[in-house]
């Protein structure tokens, strides 16, 4: 039966039991206008109303209309207003099949539950009280002898009814508590199991730390001494020594980057300054081309890990205009937009078909291609960014990543 809203909404009641009550109501009614017509419901006393089997079947069907174009109406299980005038209309229309025939009492017994469905508790108590009074009424008008009966009758449905409803209503409540348990335990358990994957990475990530420090690290500073002790051996004068210099400075460089890598640290580049100022210093100290850097839009503090991608995915695609583009010129362009931060690299360099040769940084001369453009698509996509390659035989490459703005970032530069 459809319920109204209010502060505290009465319990939904199963498609089934709605149309139990439904089948009740229509049976009742019919069985009150069947028996008028066959003269069955001539019960001797009363007023004699009785004997008018058209108005009783009138009565009936009038009821059933009430009844009908309230269960279907959708404003009653939304408003207790429209619950309060449908009941109310239902009731007129009873109390005047009561008053034609002594088989209309039976119809209390769906007025009960609805009643006790659709009305507060504090309501629905006193209308069930004055629908069994109006039940026992009917039965003295009609019936020509009074019985215990009834005053039985009518006042034990009244209290089946107020006690199935609210063990119902305490069922479901029960039921409610159950299923939040459930809920809460699957949601538990989710959480449970995103804690165990954060705890996996977390391992894998110490166990690649460990690699890093015990293989990379430890060769990288044993290439800085042997390259130390060799430099330490040269003649003085030695064209050699600027070479070696240069190696035993890279080694340290790089020995440092794995040990700031262990320590999930920034980059050094990042260390003492901005993203900005970093791809200033690497435009100012790449060999080749001439490399020149702006910054296009407010400059806004950036998560350390945006900030190394795009200076990674900036060192790769220069490395790749170096090595591959024989290009005069290269720019670098930072530009910071309300939703997103870009990051271009152009140069005039000889391009590339991306059709024919998709990999930009393939070798072009015989020799070892390298992992440039999958490794920088890789660390856009890993932050929700995207990756873009333009280019064209003779008409240069223009690498784009787009990483989308992070929401606090937004809320702190409002």
């Amino acid at each position: 039966m459809p319920r109204p809203q209010e502060t505290a909404p009465p319990l939904p009641v199963p498609l089934a039991l709605r149309l139990c009550l439904h089948a009740l109501l229509a049976g009742l009614l019919s069985l009150a206008a069947v028996k008028a017509l066959t003269g069955a419901n001539d019960t001797g006393g009363g007023a004699g109303l009785a004997h008018h089997p058209a108005a009783i079947v009138a009565a009936a069907l009038l009821m059933g209309a009430v009844y009908t174009a309230g269960a279907l109406n959708p404003r009653v299980p939304r408003a207790r207003r429209a619950a309060v005038l449908w009941l109310t209309a239902l009731a007129a229309s009873w109390l005047v099949l009561l008053a034609l025939s002594p088989d209309g009492l039976w119809a209390a017994f769906p007025l009960y539950f609805l009643q006790l469905h659709l009305l507060p508790l504090r309501w629905a108590l006193p209308a069930v009280l004055g629908t069994a009074a109006a039940a026992i009424a009917s039965f003295l008008v009609h019936s020509a002898q009074v019985t215990p009966g009834s005053f039985i009758g009518p006042l034990l449905g009244a209290a089946v009814a107020v006690v199935t409803v609210l063990g119902y209503q305490a069922l479901y409540r029960e039921s409610e508590h159950r299923r939040e348990l459930i809920d809460e335990l699957v949601a538990t358990r989710a959480e449970l199991a995103a804690a165990e994957r954060t705890a996996g990475t977390l391992a894998e990530r110490e166990r690649l730390a460990r690699e890093i420090h015990d293989t990379l690290a430890q060769g990288l500073s044993s290439i800085q001494l042997l390259l130390r002790a060799a430099q330490r051996g040269l003649p003085a004068g030695s064209p050699a020594a600027p070479h070696i210099e240069r190696a035993r400075a890279a080694a340290q460089d790089n020995l440092a980057e794995a040990r700031r890598f262990v320590r999930a640290l920034t980059p050094p580049d990042l260390e003492h300054g901005s993203l900005a100022g970093a791809l200033e210093r690497l435009s100012t100290s790449s060999p080749g081309p001439r490399v020149r850097f702006s910054v296009s839009g407010t400059p806004t503090e950036l998560p350390t890990p945006y900030e190394v991608a795009l200076l990674r995915i900036a060192q790769s695609a220069l490395a790749n205009t170096v090595r591959h583009a024989a290009a005069d010129r290269a720019e670098i362009t930072l530009t910071f937009m309300d939703a997103s931060v870009t990051l271009d690299v152009v140069d005039d360099g000889r391009g590339f078909d991306p059709v024919r040769e998709p990999r930009a940084d393939a070798p072009r001369d015989g020799g070892e291609g390298g992992f440039g453009l999958p490794a920088m698509r890789s660390r856009a996509e890993s932050l929700g960014g995207t990756f873009t390659v333009e280019s064209g035989p003779g008409q240069g490459t223009a690498v784009a990543i787009s990483l989308p703005m992070p929401a606090r970032t937004r809320e702190a530069a409002a």
